[in-house]
This record gives structure tokens, sequence and C-alpha cells, in this order.
């Protein structure tokens, strides 16, 4: 049988001359019919100019596209395209958005007919209940939906996706990569998605093809998912095919990346100066003051029962429920939990940016009151001042913190900083000129300068695909291990939380969101991604965390013993052993 779609030997590039950028070089794929195919890739590689290329929306410079052996010229509506933004007209409500592309498709059809299309694929995404909201009225995860919908009423012969839910929350990105693959089963269409998230990559696809990095990237091995249908995403963490695929694609992708945007670093040696004093001796907090009574040895950090409480127009809510927690100097601790369940509030409070409503935090044996310098915040935007350089950005803390400091030691703190994180050539360059994952290596570099007492992250990552986020997890982790600053993280990420921590605190659901679960991780340090990849005891871990999830989803409230069985899993597992890597 032919394939639906031919791509021979395509090509792109923009500009001309010295500034000519070659995206895409000899891109060659065969798809089948009715196969699901992933393409995996950096951020920048040129994955949006091959869909668009695709959809017929630019034209090539070199090769051909055919589809069932009629070469792609321009647009058709035998391919329909779902973008990351969902580019709903805002004063029509689903049904109009929808009957938008069936009534521009299929005009041969009767104004039945093609009401029957809209309520179809309406029913299909589960929006029956809104098909009269307008877009301003629905979610982030309902809008990507009246997009899937809206494709998919065309009718095409082939469906391409450009990282459809990488806008979207972690949780409401895992329910919808399970109703992508029931659509999947359903409607047996062809479809090509774009991605940067290996595990969607795996959940969704027949086969998953990297794109190499740019410039003139070009695609991959193939990777085959040799895994029936239909897949559970708790069920594939205890699969054996899994685990091996999974290692082997990511392993792929940090190899072929890991030479691209490298800096030289020059050999600064940190200069031996103390940061600004802390202050003058503060009162203890009455609720810190009862817990140290007791037998137990106070932490080097020290939430004693910190509740935060907001009042609304119903009367107070309780955001955080007594926040117990004590930490070792020098521990790293991440907290995970579904949004809304207080990890952000939590961090907020000991950063000093959000007042305690009951009990109290100390640090060092003082209590926290305010935003200080011995504590560093590192937030999901850097918040750079896009008119200096990236040096400048980071000196602006450095000159306040070291004030008895010289001149040449406080620009070798810099310096030596902007290096550790692979800046050493970018560090003279405007923060506004940098990538994203730049901009967030000045931003941890700035933080690391400070020599706080608590480094604090507020799902630092969060903004960047899933391979510079690798990338930066392995810098965070290298800085980390010569500093030993003790940190909290927060994420949404499994996989973070147990690459960062020595603990992973669960948060359980909000309001009233108190610690559900605190897992130990047992892993050799230095940790990096690939290194865990390879240990036996990972996916126990992993397992261990997407339980707790799991259990807590949709506003759930486990009990201890179901608490329990998920634990017991995990210690099951620890001594299994993983499969070695396929060829």
């Amino acid at each position: 049988m032919s394939p639906i779609l031919q791509i021979s030997d395509l090509g792109k590039h923009y500009g001309d001359g010295d500034k000519r950028h070659q995206v895409l070089s000899g891109i060659n794929l065969d798809v089948k019919e009715g196969e699901f195919v992933a393409i995996l890739g950096f951020s920048g590689a040129g994955k949006t100019t091959l869909i668009s290329l695709l959809a017929g929306l630019i034209q090539p410079d070199q090769g051909s596209i055919a589809l069932r052996g009629r070469e792609v010229t321009g647009p058709g509506p035998e391919r329909g395209v779902v973008f990351q933004s969902y580019s709903l007209m805002p004063w029509l409500t689903v049904g109009g958005n929808i009957d938008l592309a069936v009534n521009a498709v299929h005009k041969s059809k009767s104004r039945q007919e093609r009401l029957a299309l809209r309520q179809h694929y309406v029913q299909l995404v589960g929006l029956s209940h809104a098909v009269d909201r307008r877009p301003a009225e629905l979610s982030g995860g309902m809008r990507q939906r009246v997009a899937v919908a809206r494709a998919l009423a065309m009718q095409p012969d082939i469906l391409l996706m450009d990282e459809p839910l990488s806008a979207l929350d972690a949780l409401t990105r895992s329910k919808l990569q399970d109703e992508f693959a029931l659509i999947s089963e359903a409607e047996k269409k062809t479809i090509i998605l774009i991605t940067n998230d290996v595990d969607e990559a795996i959940l969704l696809a027949d086969r998953v093809i990297p794109l190499t990095p740019g410039p003139g990237a070009t695609l991959g091995p193939n990777f085959t998912v040799d895994i029936e249908r239909p897949r559970d995403r708790a069920a594939l963490n205890g699969d054996d095919r899994f685990i091996a695929l999974r290692r082997d694609i990511t392993e792929y992708l940090l190899d072929v990346g890991a030479g691209r945007n490298t800096a030289a670093e020059k050999p600064v040696a940190l200069p031996n100066v103390v940061p600004i004093g802390r202050g003058k001796s503060q009162k203890l907090p009455n609720a810190y003051a009862a817990a140290a009574a007791s037998p137990t040895k106070a932490g080097y950090v020290e939430f004693s029962q910190v509740s935060k409480i907001y009042p609304t127009p119903k009367g107070p809510l309780t955001v955080v429920d007594r926040f117990d927690f004590k930490m070792r100097k020098g521990e790293f601790v991440t907290l995970i939990g579904h949004s809304g369940c207080g990890k952000s509030t939590v961090l907020s409070m000991v950063a000093g940016l959000n007042p305690i409503s009951a009990g109290g935090i100390v640090l060092d044996n003082r209590e926290v009151v305010g935003a200080g310098p011995e504590r560093a915040v590192v937030f999901q935007a850097p918040s750079l001042m896009p008119w200096l350089t990236a040096r400048e950005n980071v000196a602006l803390g450095v000159d306040r913190v070291y004030p008895t400091a010289s001149a040449a030691e406080r620009r070798d703190v810099v310096e030596y900083y902007l290096a550790r994180v692979g800046l050493g050539d970018a560090m003279h360059r405007l923060a506004g000129e940098l990538s994203n994952g730049m901009k967030q290596r000045v931003g941890i570099a700035r933080a690391f300068a400070l020599s706080p007492k608590l480094l604090l992250l507020d799902e630092p990552f969060g903004m960047l695909d899933s391979i510079t986020r690798w990338e930066l997890q392995d810098v965070l982790m290298e800085v980390w291990a010569n500093t030993k600053v003790t940190a909290i993280c927060v994420t949404h990420d499994v996989d973070e939380a147990i690459l960062l921590a020595d603990r992973v605190v669960m948060m359980s659901n909000g309001p009233n969101a108190r610690i559900g679960n605190v897992m130990e991780v047992n892993l050799p340090r230095p940790r990096s991604r690939k290194a865990l990849l390879a240990h036996k005891d990972y996916y126990g871990y992993r397992e261990e965390l997407l339980g707790f999830l799991e259990a807590y989803e949709g506003g759930a409230n486990p009990d201890e013993a179901t608490l329990d069985r998920i634990r017991a899993r995990r210690i099951e597992r620890s001594g299994s052993t993983l499969p070695h890597s396929a060829a």
C-alpha cells in the first residue's frame, strides 16, 4: 500500500546572504494511512516550520510534499490543523466556531447534515454541555477541545497538530492526552503530532521521530512504539517496554543536544567574600518556641503549623492549613501537587512576600519576617532588566549583598556564576536579546551569586520546552552540588521533583491543603537525567508520585490506607531491574 503522505528531501530557509538561516534540510518521511506519528524536537529547531509546510501555509525551498500522490502547493480541507494557540472567534459560541469549518468545507451537504456533523464532534470532545458558550467562558483545555473538534469536523484525510497541549497546566494536559488517545482510536485518522514531551509522544503515537537541533534540522531515527492500545499512563510506568523506549529516546535527544548553545567557560576562581549581615536577632514565633520544647531537634528551616487564610465575601478561606515541616541544612526539597494545592503560597510565605496568617517559619534560628537577602528566589519568569546585560543583571544583587568586597571581588562572583551556568561568552549580551532558556540561566546565576541561606525556586523551568528544561535541570544540579545551599523547589513535573530532591513533599488538594505524603529519595548524587534513567529504583519513585497525584485527582481526598498502598508498591519494586537499552 502506498503511503498517504510522502515528504521528499524537504528544505526551508529564511533570509539571504549573511542573514540566511537554514531551518530545515533533507527531511524525508513516509506516513501510512491511519498512522499516528509524533515528531519531537528542540525549541527553535523548526517544528512549527515543518507543520506550516505540511499545511501548505508556506512553500519549501527544495523537495516536495505529496498527499495521496498529489503535490501540496497550498492549504486545503484535506489537512486539518490544530495549533498551540486556539485561534477561536471570540464573538462566536462553541457551536458557531465549529460551524465555520463545517459550512466552509461541506457546502454540498444539507443544513441538517452539517448540524449533525457539528453535534457529533462537539460530543466527541465532551463539550455538548458548553455548545452555547463563548471562548471567554471556557478554560484553556476546553478551548483546545473546540479547536480539535473544528479540525475533525472538516473530516480531513490527515490531522496536523502543532504542540496543541504545551500551553496547558500539567493536569489538564494529561487529561487531554488521554482524550486525544480515545479520539484517535475512534476516528482512525492519520495524525502528525509535533510535541516536546517524550511521555506524550509515547502515550499517543505509533512512531516517534526526533527532529535534530538546527540550523538545518533533519529527522533522526525512528522509534517504534510497540505497546498495545489503549495505553494507561499509570500502567505504562511499570511496563519494561515503556521504560526502555523512554530511556532510548531521552538519551538520543540528550546526546544530539549536548553540543548546542554551548558557551566557553572562563576559569574564574570564586573569591572568599562574605555576604551582608542578616540583621539583629529576632524573637522566635510562639509556634516555634512551643515546638522547640519537644525532644525533636529543631531543623535549619522549620515550618511550624503555618497557615494562610484569605478573607472572602463568604467568609475566611484557608488555602494552606497547618503546614508543618523541618528541613536539614543543605537539604533540597521539592513541593508537588495539583493546581491550587498551595505550593506557591508556601513558597511565597517563606520568601517573605506573603504574610503568614498563623504559625511561624524559622531559618537558621531566626524568624522569617518580610523579604531578605538571605533568601534568593527564582521565579518562572526571571524578571530581568531587558536594557541591561546578563552580567549587569546579576551585578545588581551582588553589589548590594557584598558591600565590603572590592569591585574586583564582586566582578569575580558575577562572572563565576555566569560561567557556571554556561553563559561565559554571552554575559555581555542584553537580556532582551537572550532566549527564554538563557534568561532563566541568568536568573539561576543571580540567585546563587547572592550566597543565600535558602534558595527558593517557583516552577523555574515551567515556561520552557522539555528539552531545554532538562538541560537547565542538569545546570541547576551541577551548580547546587558546589554550594549545597538549602533549597525548596515548587514543581508540577514528576521527573523534576525526583531529580532535584532529597525529599519530595506531596501536597493534598486545596483549600485546606496540607502535607499528604513525604517521600525520601535515596538516589546517588551527583545526579543527571541520563544517570537516573539507568537507575533501577528511579521508576519506583516515579510510580509513587504518579500514584499520589492520581489518588488526589479531581479534588479527591484519599484515606491513609490508599496512600499506604501507593507507598508499598514502590518498596516492592525496589529490587527490580530495568531492561538493557535497545540497540
